[in-house]
């Protein structure tokens, strides 16, 4: 068996640590119980969305301001079909992520041409278009969204519920089958790829590897999981709305994926968690002024070093 071979196979074996965070991630449902079941809720989808962001940032090399528009565009997909043609979840939630993958098939070739400050402005100009078209046309809403949004019951028989009981295992559910799809894809050499083409891309072309391609193929897959997590959350709201495809969505999910670590397949978890518990305290003891506390935050965490600043949980990553 060859270097690689072996390097492939240690990658892809289990760690002890990974197996507790998915064994974790079950439990949390019932440690939750209805008292924090929708902050919960709101974790786990932005959980999954912060770690489509990273596929394409941490592991691709692609700068992007304006993945809210996978986001919102997954969630009015997910809403219109339940409101207008059928509200069984699973159904909308394939339609969500059907949506998705086919702008993000478009909206790649766009983003394969340029340098990184024209990829940045590419994907910021996407969202920006895509928010006034769902501001201007009537079935969506415009700025008062798209209500009215009734969910039938998961499977037939479970019910979402006011305390988010449901929506939370729904949530869970998905984000567990987008943790595995990407630990599959970045530890693949696939993946591997990915990796060398976002160190030095003139040198991944020039060892034979189809650079736009590859960037092509990760950018749909990650913008078929951003859908993913955007109708879940209009799914479990019952509600879309032009904050779905607003610049701040992008940037709060941007601020999600630094402060668990770019690059790292669990970051976007544990980023998330980081985030919304943030904003969930400072917003509740300074509702004016948490932006600030949590601009401060960042701040430390750059000036300081992420390594440092969470030594005791360094030994996740190795």
């Amino acid at each position: 068996m060859s270097t690689s071979a072996v390097s492939l196979a240690a990658v892809r074996r289990w760690k002890p640590w990974e197996i507790a965070i998915l064994v974790a991630l079950p439990l949390s449902w019932f440690v939750a119980g209805e008292q924090h079941s929708l902050l919960a809720n709101e974790i786990a989808i932005f959980a999954l969305f912060a770690v489509s962001l990273d596929l394409i940032l941490g592991y691709a090399g692609i700068v992007s301001l304006g993945h809210a528009a996978f986001f919102g565009t997954g969630a009015y997909a997910a809403a219109l079909f339940a409101k207008h043609v059928h509200p069984d979840p699973l159904v909308g939630l394939a339609v969500a992520i059907a949506a998705t993958t086919v702008l993000g098939a478009v909206s790649s070739v766009l983003v394969m041409r340029g340098s990184d400050l024209a990829r940045l402005m590419i994907t910021l100009g996407v969202a920006a278009l895509l928010y006034e078209l769902a501001n201007k046309l009537d079935f969506t809403g415009g700025a008062d969204g798209l209500q009215g949004v009734v969910m039938g019951s998961l499977l037939g028989r479970f019910e979402f519920d006011l305390y988010g009981r449901t929506a939370y295992a729904y949530s869970l559910l998905v984000l567990v089958i987008g943790l595995l799809i990407a630990r599959r894809i970045v530890n693949s050499p696939f993946g591997w790829s990915l990796q060398a083409i976002r160190d030095n891309r003139l040198r991944a072309a020039a060892i034979g590897l189809n650079v736009d391609a590859r960037l092509g193929v990760i950018y749909t897959i990650s913008a078929a999981m951003a859908g993913a997590a955007g109708g879940l959350m209009a799914q479990t709201s019952g509600f879309a709305s032009l904050d779905g495809l607003d610049f701040h969505r992008s940037a709060d999910t941007m601020l999600i994926v630094v402060i668990g670590g770019a690059g790292w397949l669990y970051g976007g978890l544990f980023g998330a968690i980081g985030f919304k518990l943030l904003h969930h305290l400072l917003s509740t003891w300074t509702p004016q002024y948490w932006t600030f506390w949590l601009g401060l935050f960042l701040v430390v965490l750059v000036m300081v070093g992420r390594d440092r600043f969470f030594k005791p949980w360094t030994w996740f990553r190795k």
